[in-house]
């Protein structure tokens, strides 16, 4: 499946003929009371969601997706975990130019671990990005962002695609400069997600796919 969400927080299956409003099967996840879950309630049950997402489609007329303002797939993520400088050819240009790296240490991703982003960073392809700090360097680093889909912690590598619920492409925005690598990833519309969410079965290997971006039509 490809599940979007769209224009006043509907919730579409994207399918060749366009977005089929399957907002309805909101229903089945009920009313939540203070507190409020610290994770996305949708995004949880979505595998058991999957056949009344269908038959659900089934009676909707598509819309065009070019006609629908499209928001991130995931609403309410729990957190954002990210992984720094995690390729080559990056870590080499991190590590030759000073515009990128101001001073601070640039290790490989092994050793430097993790990072967090804030989760009010989020937003969707059809909401843009507000630059801020545009006397800085303001860079665009395309991702594939996995949505984990339900609790996990020590799972093994071999059991890792277990908890994915699905995938889908992030925009990555930095600022560069002295301050701690999180904060200066995480102002409001610095992280891109969309234009979807690709459940496991329609994606396929995940390791064999092609990530590329252009800005104004130029490869970067």
């Amino acid at each position: 499946m490809k599940i979007c969400r769209y224009d006043d927080n509907r919730i579409g299956l994207v399918q060749d003929d366009g977005i089929h409003d399957v907002t309805a099967v909101l229903a089945e996840l009920g009313t939540f009371g203070y507190p409020l879950p610290k994770f996305d309630p949708f995004i949880a049950r979505l595998g058991s969601l999957k056949e009344r997402i269908l038959e659900t489609a089934k009676r909707a007329k598509p819309v065009p997706v070019d006609r629908v303002k499209l928001l991130a797939p995931v609403a309410n993520p729990g957190k954002i975990i990210a992984a720094p400088v995690n390729y080559t050819k990056h870590l080499e240009e991190a590590l030759a130019d000073k515009g990128i790296h101001h001073g601070n240490l640039i290790n490989e991703i092994h050793k430097a671990g993790m990072f967090l982003k804030a989760t009010s960073a989020v937003v969707g392809p059809g909401e843009g990005v507000k630059l801020i700090h545009t006397d800085r360097r303001n860079d665009h680093e395309v991702e594939l962002a996995i949505v984990i889909g339900k609790p996990a912690k020590n799972v093994r590598a071999a059991d890792a695609l277990g908890y994915v619920a699905g995938f889908c492409i992030g925009l990555d925005m930095t600022i560069r400069g002295p301050e701690e690598r999180s904060f200066r990833k995480s102002p409001d519309s610095y992280c891109v997600l969309g234009p979807w969410l690709v459940t496991p079965d329609e994606l396929g290997n995940p390791g064999e796919l092609q990530l590329s971006i252009k800005v104004n039509g130029e490869p970067r």
